[in-house]
């Protein structure tokens, strides 16, 4: 039998707005997300049910196979994980990371800013992905959106496993 790696938080990005968001090795995470972190269009992202950004670094992989000029960071995620399968993620699982505990609010649906990659939305979402379908083999390559039910600091490499359902 094999050793299981746990996943872990391979890249912590933020930015002052827009995208990409740059790599840091550390972070306090409050309520409202990442501390330093914004958004250039707070009035579509943000907020307490979007105040973190979650992508599969495995997604980003698969993306950078199909062609796409892009690294971790690049499609604004703060959160760039390896080792949660990004076709098992739902709404309403909760995580911790580091210290930090939060719980996953909705998939991210493409925006115009992702437009500086061109095709990358066709790449991420489809009708099925739209419809709450886990099948479609787009499912989570944009990431998920999640709040924070408790704050802290989280590093990088720390650990983020599941720790509940809720449906």
């Amino acid at each position: 039998m094999g050793i299981i790696v746990p996943a872990q938080i391979v890249q912590l990005n933020l930015s002052p707005g827009g995208i990409p968001k740059r790599a840091i090795g550390e972070a306090i995470v409050t309520s409202a997300g990442i501390v330093g972190d914004s958004w250039a269009h707070p009035n579509i992202h943000g907020g307490r049910n979007q105040a973190l950004l979650l992508i599969a670094a495995e997604g980003i992989d698969e993306l950078i196979g199909q062609g796409f000029s892009l690294f971790y960071g690049a499609l604004g995620e703060n959160l760039t994980t390896r080792g949660i399968d990004r076709r098992e993620m739902r709404v309403g699982q909760r995580y911790r990371a580091g210290e930090v505990f939060l719980e996953l609010t909705k998939l991210r649906a493409p925006c115009a800013t992702l437009n500086v990659y061109p095709g990358i939305q066709a790449a991420i979402y489809d009708p099925d992905v739209k419809a709450g379908n886990s099948s479609s083999p787009r499912w989570g390559l944009g990431g998920f959106y999640a709040r924070v039910l408790k704050g802290g600091t989280i590093r990088q490499h720390d650990t983020i496993i599941l720790v509940d359902q809720v449906v």
